[in-house]
């Protein structure tokens, strides 16, 4: 959706309060008291809703990203419109100047408000059948009076190591023979240190049914025989860049560039925040103009408390 379109749809904050109120029914709406799903009265004059099972009282916000928040609806609406904008997104600076707040530490919260949800949804879904996987470290912000006594390169105290995960199927050609990977999900997920036991957990936690994992040669990988239907391991090089391990390391790649490009340093706490809008955008790349339909949806969906209800839910359903 364009800027024409984003003022066309949404002119004021009534339109903002019928378009969310319609995909709020849509997704389901969750009593916070009793956890019915099933029916919720809607107040007009007053603009609330009700349960119709113990009577509890809500607003339209309830539940939802916008939840106490105080800035209206249309402000929230556009600040969804430029996050899905652009696969590269906004500094945090642009986007306050934007959306026309005051307070830099408004647009900071909002933004990994919506970057929470994100990771949320992703969430919902495991991946399946042929994946690679594959670490990576990204340059965390550090104090400059201790930076000069950490050590450099891989394992330094000033970067986070990251796990990173993606569906990725052999195809052939049948006329020229040749062949290459069809890219599906991505998962990526900080981890407090790259050996066996954390990886096992990524994959426990991240994958499902019957897997068939390629990685290189690195001895975390050793024991994952044990959680994988078949563990293939390749010696890194040029050929598993290009081949094998294609599109984890293209993934490695474009984060790194967008984080040193947009966010320069990240603070090792909201990290994972800029993964899961990272993940998020990169599991919608064909998605175009429709994108922030499914962030609204994204940041209103009644998820579950439970985590376990999370393997319930299939692939398809992702979009």
């Amino acid at each position: 959706m364009n800027i024409i379109d984003f003022i066309n749809y949404f002119p004021d904050e009534e339109s903002c309060e019928i378009y969310l109120k319609e995909h709020r029914e849509k997704a389901g709406i969750r009593c916070k008291s009793c956890g019915d799903t099933s029916n919720h009265y809607w107040f007009s004059g007053a603009k609330f809703l009700e349960c119709s099972v113990c009577r509890r009282r809500s607003s339209l916000k309830s539940d939802t990203v916008i939840e106490k928040s105080k800035l209206s609806l249309h402000t929230w609406f556009l600040a969804f419109m430029l996050k899905s904008a652009t696969k590269k997104g906004f500094s945090c600076l642009k986007f306050q100047l934007q959306l026309g707040l005051c307070r830099y530490e408004t647009a900071f919260r909002m933004m990994h408000k919506i970057r929470v949800y994100m990771g949320k949804r992703d969430a919902l879904y495991t991946l399946k059948d042929m994946l690679e996987f594959d670490e990576v470290y990204v340059a965390i912000a550090t104090p400059g009076r201790v930076k000069g006594h950490l050590k450099r390169g891989k394992g330094s105290q000033r970067k986070a190591e990251i796990g990173v995960s993606a569906e990725s199927i052999p195809l052939e050609d049948l006329e020229t023979g040749k062949t290459s990977r069809f890219c599906g999900y991505f998962k990526m997920e900080v981890l407090d240190k790259v050996d066996g036991e954390h990886v096992k957990q990524f994959i426990k936690k991240n994958a499902d049914g019957d897997i068939v994992l390629f990685t290189d040669n690195n001895t975390a990988y050793s024991q994952l025989e044990a959680i994988v239907q078949t563990h293939f391991t390749v010696i890194s090089g040029k050929d598993s860049t290009n081949d094998t391990l294609r599109w984890v390391h293209k993934a490695n790649s474009n984060l790194k560039r967008k984080l040193l490009g947009i966010n320069h340093m990240i603070i090792y706490k909201y990290l994972q925040n800029y993964l899961n809008e990272f993940v998020y955008k990169l599991n919608r790349k064909y998605f175009g103009d429709r994108l922030i339909d499914r962030l609204i949806i994204t940041a209103i969906h009644p998820y579950m408390p439970r985590a376990d209800t999370h393997k319930q839910q299939t692939q398809n359903e992702l979009f």
